[in-house]
């Protein structure tokens, strides 16, 4: 038998246990990450990194400028989607044959940018206050994009906050109590279908709604004059007065949890005494409906209660919701309930995009990394929205990214032709040249010319 190493001097392997079966390492020409083709398809038809010249402000000096600004967001963008959460993995990713094609460039001949470019251009180039800034509306700008092309008919906006884990001595790192951890603690707004609207990085020991009015105004300002229903929920860290008279003031409909307390108790005593009669096998709910009206309040506004009693509990489950809504008070409850879909939005996110990943030192450095998982996931919520193949439609971000990104790829290249051969496995040739159908039906129509 053929000895186990260096089976020729190219540096194939042969294996023990079969001797016919060679393995060869072409790096260069093989990528494990043949998918990320397809999102710089929806990239291109949505025209959103197109944006980032216009937006983002190039600081780099000189005249060896290799890779453009566009591209090396694209490789950090595209990166994170893939599950590379860091520039670790630069080095390596540099010479990758999809990654350089989604960079474009020069990358595609030569390589991407390495673990050191990308270092500076996320912790230098990004890290100015105005390309901050730019890059934390660039979220917004991409949804314009996509709602350009498939206008909704109403909006829902979903507020709350999150955790992100930190370690060591980072800037704005903090103890907080409700979590149990050292932490920052930023906050999402997240609309119906799952995209990121905006998000803030802030230290480990600000209260849930800090700052919720910087991150709020600029969305609601967004959609001011589009002419649709306007919606928003929130848990009740965020019960504040002027946050009911801002939503009441942009004509939004809102359903606010409030904290129980003896007045909004006793509002619902009736409700509170144990029914008469052998307690059945299931939950019995009823609901209350009321006008409140706190002292930190400039009018009485619409007060909902839950009140559900459970098998085997002494005392019942009571909630409470603070609402400018119409509809019948079961409707409101299970509308407000239904913000349970914006923490999943943030678990997947933490989970496929690992945006809790903000190991920089410094604070503007990780609210950069932050916008950056940001902009990644949102592209991965545009392909997920799209009339993807009925045998795709319940895939998470998580399926997306292990079952269609993570496709085995060989590049050929010819005079005037690049091929890349993917392989079938989870995804089909039938089913992927769907997925790009879809995509193209989100090219946006064109702007008639007056």
């Amino acid at each position: 038998m053929d000895h186990l190493k260096g089976a020729d001097e190219l540096g194939a392997v042969r294996l023990g246990f079969d001797r016919w079966v060679r393995l060869e390492f072409h790096g260069v020409k093989i990528s494990s990450d043949g998918g990320l083709l397809l999102f710089r398809e929806l990239d291109e038809v949505l025209g959103l990194n197109e944006l980032t010249d216009s937006v983002l402000r190039d600081t780099r000096t000189g005249h060896n400028r290799l890779h453009s600004l566009v591209g090396l967001l694209r490789q950090s963008v595209f990166g994170r989607l893939a599950g590379y959460e860091d520039v670790n993995d630069a080095n390596r990713l540099a010479s990758d044959p999809v990654m350089r094609q989604v960079v474009g460039g020069r990358a595609v001949d030569g390589q991407a940018a390495s673990a050191s470019q990308m270092g500076r251009f996320e912790t230098e180039v990004l890290a100015t206050a105005d390309n901050r800034a730019a890059l934390t509306d660039l979220s917004g700008h991409w949804i314009d994009r996509v709602h350009a092309a498939t206008p909704p008919k109403w909006i829902t906006l979903d507020m709350d906050s999150s955790v992100s884990l930190t370690h060591g001595a980072q800037e704005g790192t903090a103890w907080n109590g409700h979590f149990g951890c050292m932490c920052y603690h930023p906050l999402f707004v997240l609309n119906q279908f799952g995209q990121l609207e905006r998000c803030a990085l802030r230290s480990g020991i600000v209260h849930s709604a800090d700052r919720w009015e910087e991150v709020l105004r600029p969305v609601i300002a967004r959609y001011a004059g589009r002419h649709l229903m306007q919606f928003f929920r929130a848990d009740a860290a965020f019960a504040i007065p002027d946050l009911y008279e801002l939503l009441e003031d942009e004509s939004y409909f809102y359903a606010i949890r409030l904290r129980a307390n003896r007045v909004l108790q006793g509002r619902v005593a009736h409700l509170l005494k144990r029914p008469v009669g052998r307690p059945p096998n299931h939950v019995r709910r009823f609901y209350g409906d009321f006008e409140y009206q706190a002292a930190s309040w400039d009018k009485p506004r619409r007060v909902v209660a839950k009140v559900e009693w459970h098998p085997g509990e002494p005392f019942p489950r009571v909630g409470f919701v603070v609402t400018n809504l119409p509809m019948d008070p079961d409707w409101i409850i299970r509308f407000y309930n239904q913000r349970g879909t914006a923490e999943q939005h943030i678990k997947e996110g933490k989970q496929a995009i690992n945006w809790t990943r903000l190991s920089c030192k410094g604070m503007a450095q990780n609210e950069v990394r932050l916008q950056l998982h940001a902009l990644a996931y949102n592209l991965g919520v545009f392909l997920q929205g799209s009339d993807l193949p009925e045998e795709m439609a319940d895939w998470s971000l998580t399926s997306l990214q292990t079952r269609l990104i993570k496709i085995g790829a060989r590049v050929v290249r010819h005079a005037r032709a690049i091929t890349f051969q993917l392989a079938e496995v989870a995804v089909s040739g039938e089913v992927f040249r769907r997925i790009m159908t879809a995509i193209q039906r989100l090219r946006a129509p064109p702007v008639p010319a007056w």
